[in-house]
Formats: C-alpha cells, structure tokens, sequence
C-alpha cells in the first residue's frame, strides 16, 4: 500500500488491477441495469454528458449519466464495492475520508462519443482541504475502443484550467497538451482512483457491447459538510464553480 499511496501523490492517479470478483460486478449490474433502465426513477438524476442532440427525432442517450443513483437503490451503499472503494481512499488520503457522491456513466455501443478532457475539481466549489479520489469501477472490460480511462499524470501546483461547457447541457471540458496521456484498460471488477486536479479523458464507445462504470468519490468528512452547508449536492446544473 506504501508504494500506491506514493504514485498516487506524484501522479495523481492510481490503476487497481483487480477490485472486485465476478459475483460482486454480477450483482451490480443487476442494480445498474435496471436503474439504466428507469426513465421515471431516475429522471431526475439522468442526463446525457454529450448534450442533447438537435435537430433530431431520436433521443439517444451517448453518454447516460445518473447522478447519485444510492438515493434511488439504497441497497448500492451495502454493496462491498463501495466498503472496498472506502477502505482504499483511506489509505490513500486518511481516515477521514468518506462517501461525497456516486455516479453511473455508461456509454451505449456505437455511441462512439468521446468524453472530454476536464479536471473534475473544475465543477466544484472551492475547499480548504483539497484531498479527494474518485474511484472509477469497470463492470465490462475497458480498453481504448470502448472508453477505457486516460490520465495526464498531474503536475505539482498545476492549476484548475478554464473550461467550458459541450453544447446543449453537455460536461465540462477544457484545452490542454496531451502528449503525456496514458490509456489504462481494465479486466472486468478494475479501478483507477484519481485525484479531482488530474485531467482525464475516454474515447467514445464504437463496439457492440455497453461500457458501464460506476464512480465513488471521496473527500474528507468536514468537507463534504462544507458543500452542503453551501447548498452543494452534485445533482444539477453542470458549470465550472472552481
């Protein structure tokens, strides 16, 4: 664990080959296909991060983004995904931290719709305590033609970047060299954890089969306090707040 927590601070990001077995991936995807499934239930926490098509008569989604899905499943927060996820944050960042929020991203096969570079800080308020880790769980098998993961290993003292939004309602993205960038594929029940200043980035989906990722991010107690004190539950509009 000492050499994980060290290339997690230098680099901002952190691959974990192997974070949950077959059953326990078998498991959420019963939950995660079902609440895909739920236009009603989860109306108000779904949207599309490429933004909303115009001009046509099919609402695809390209890239179904439900925010916060544990407040419609419950049953998600008992899942040993989110007490593996837990355990690891902490040793990465300390025992103070815990649960902020949770989300599903998944891209539809040949939605081939990339999502863009983009720091996650960029989205959130300010906090005196900066330390957070977004853990990012594969539930199919990732690698760069289905949306796999890319980092730009971070940069100490790098800043948040100016970013803007894709149209029509769509997620936050910015302008930045990626030479550095490194794809990391996962088997089945893989993670990555990053960090909220790393930029990152996955191509979109041009397969026959789905890419469903569940992400777990973690701050310490107080700060998550913080955010709601100022009214900030991570389900609503997208804009750069930091």
């Amino acid at each position: 664990m000492k050499n994980e927590k060290i290339s997690f601070a230098k680099n901002g990001f952190l691959k974990i080959a192997s974070l949950l077995s077959m059953d326990e991936v078998e498991e959420l995807r019963g939950i995660y296909d079902d609440l895909l499934k739920d236009n009603i239930r989860t109306a108000h926490l779904r949207s599309d991060l490429a933004g909303i098509e115009q001009n046509t008569d099919k609402k695809v989604e390209r890239i179904t983004q439900i925010m916060r899905p544990s407040t419609v499943a419950t049953e998600l927060l008992n899942n040993s995904a989110y007490k593996k996820a837990m355990i690891w944050a902490k040793n990465l960042l300390g025992d103070d931290m815990e649960l902020d929020f949770d989300m599903m991203i998944n891209k539809a096969p040949h939605t081939n719709t990339p999502t863009p570079w983009h720091q996650d800080a960029a989205y959130w308020i300010d906090m005196p305590d900066k330390r957070s880790a977004s853990c990012w769980i594969a539930l199919d098998e990732v690698f760069e033609e289905n949306g796999c993961m890319w980092f730009i290993p971070k940069t100490e003292g790098a800043p948040i970047l100016k970013h803007k939004n894709l149209p029509n309602g769509g997620a936050l993205y910015c302008e930045t060299e990626t030479k550095l960038a490194q794809s990391v594929p996962l088997k089945i029940g893989g993670c990555t954890f990053h960090d909220g200043f790393t930029l990152h980035y996955s191509h979109g989906n041009s397969t026959h089969s789905q890419r469903r990722a569940l992400i777990l991010n973690f701050r310490p107690k107080k700060m998550i306090a913080f955010e709601r004190e100022q009214g900030i539950n991570h389900i609503g509009e997208r804009k750069q707040r930091n």
